[in-house]
């Protein structure tokens, strides 16, 4: 145990006399979040600018464009005479969407057939193409309701209202009411910057002792035993990480009301062992880094890679099973699923039990693992010395 506390407090110290790692230890884990979440705290995207192409210009086109141009989601800017002048608009990025009726639009409506509106959109912004495909299908919802009532004028008000809409459906959008970006993924952001950062720190430290051409085990009788110095390393960045999480996964979503409906005791218990998984997993990865900036190469290029295999950003059906399998050994899967459990869903501790448990497993197995590696370190010290 003395062993122990002597690694924890010269790790202590590294950790803050160290410029590089204070980055991505504290101003990455501080700043990151709160930028992230400032950009996409709208949470829904309003009044994008569309053009319209009317080739029917009667009444019935006119007040579909009316009626679409009404919703929230749409601001035209733009009335085009033909397709091509609103394709130029598109391409200069002065609109995201084209609404294009043809001529016989309101002639097949009067003859009881069925018309049809062609809607154009920029799909390099999704979001976008969200909101102009949902108020094209409200307004279309609401033409047919109308038509419909139209046809009936002789029938009483109850006969056209269940006409009109002969099944009621009420939408109900459980644990993201408003529908959106920042509820959904930022959640998931939010345990991959803890992840990422433990790991980019971590490497810092191994990379800069082999850059100074350093031993990873110094000469030390403290150093005896591979255990007590992962030990203690994992010791002194648990306290630093315990009160940026809480900052992380407590303090921002409450700047930006993101939802919060799970127990606090739960959120810090789940807490606990994903914090030591990802302690010994940057562990463990830091005797990849060779160099100090060998860390920034080797990790920052993998947390986009492990959002998506998450199963947050894209359905684990999509995935190929190889890849959610890969994404199994990483603390952040789980973290991620616990975490968004918990905290957006309202499940209790029991209920995330599976998650729960792979993440202390997942810390045994990256424990042993930085242990096995440390022990490396150690006999090659005796041997050199032996040597000497």
């Amino acid at each position: 145990m003395r062993d122990m506390y002597y690694i924890f407090r010269r790790e202590f110290y590294t950790v803050f006399r160290d410029h590089g790692v204070m980055v991505f230890f504290i101003l990455l884990t501080l700043a990151y979040p709160v930028v992230y979440t400032y950009i996409y705290s709208n949470e829904v995207v309003r009044k994008v600018p569309v053009a319209v192409v009317d080739h029917a210009a009667s009444p019935v086109s006119r007040e579909f464009v009316r009626l679409w141009e009404a919703s929230p989601n749409v601001e035209v800017v733009a009335r085009c005479t033909d397709l091509e002048e609103a394709r130029h608009l598109m391409h200069r990025k002065e609109i995201y969407g084209i609404l294009e009726l043809p001529e016989d639009f309101s002639k097949r409506i009067n003859r009881g057939e069925q018309a049809h509106a062609g809607l154009y959109c920029d799909m390099a912004a999704l979001l976008n193409y969200k909101a102009l495909l949902q108020a094209t299908s409200d307004v279309a919802v609401l033409t047919n309701a109308k038509i419909q009532v139209e046809g009936l004028p002789y029938a009483s008000k109850i006969q056209q209202e269940i006409t009109a809409a002969p099944v009621e459906i009420r939408e109900v959008k459980m644990f993201n009411p408003q529908s959106g970006f920042t509820s959904f993924i930022i959640p998931a952001v939010l345990i991959l910057v803890i992840q990422q950062s433990l790991l980019l720190g971590a490497g810092t430290i191994t990379g800069t002792l082999r850059d100074k051409h350093r031993a990873l085990v110094p000469r030390d009788s403290h150093y005896r035993h591979a255990w007590s110095i992962v030990a203690g390393r994992g010791c002194a960045y648990l306290p630093v990480y315990f009160v940026m999480a809480y900052w992380v996964l407590f303090v921002v979503p409450r700047l930006f009301g993101m939802t919060q409906i799970g127990v606090k005791a739960d959120l810090l218990l789940f807490l606990f062992p994903f914090l030591l998984a990802c302690i010994f997993l940057a562990i463990a990865c830091s005797f990849l880094c060779r160099e100090r900036e060998y860390a920034f190469l080797i990790f920052v290029f993998t947390s986009v890679p492990l959002m998506f295999i998450s199963g947050i950003s894209w359905p684990r059906e999509g995935i190929p099973e190889y890849w959610l399998t890969l994404a199994k050994i990483f603390p952040s899967t789980h973290g991620i699923d616990g975490f968004v459990k918990i905290n957006n869903m309202g499940a209790t501790l029991p209920e995330v039990l599976p998650e729960y448990a792979s993440l202390w497993f997942l810390a045994a197995v990256y424990f042993g693992l930085a242990c096995f590696l440390y022990r490396k370190e150690i006999v090659k010290r005796k041997y050199k010395t032996v040597m000497l």
